[in-house]
């Protein structure tokens, strides 16, 4: 949908409905696409390598597995 401004100073509240509900807004001076209203989204959060040391502890033998338990898992072709 493209609105030019005194429409969108005007109308700002229903625009952001809309906005908020997927659709994109162009905002227009004069014909001329100046400015763009979309849904926020939050920013993704970016891992800390190392948040957990400390706080988990694995056995050193954590990997090791038996032979018939391996064989269940692997194909009987």
């Amino acid at each position: 949908m493209k609105v030019n401004i005194h429409e969108a100073k005007t109308q700002l509240s229903r625009l952001v409905d809309r906005a908020a509900a997927g659709e994109e807004i162009t905002i227009a001076r004069a014909g001329k696409p100046v400015a763009k209203l979309v849904r926020y989204q939050s920013p993704v959060e970016r891992r800390t390598p190392g948040a957990w040391r400390g706080q988990v502890w694995l056995a050193p033998d954590f990997d090791a597995t038996d032979e018939q338990t391996i064989s269940l898992f692997e194909d009987s072709e």
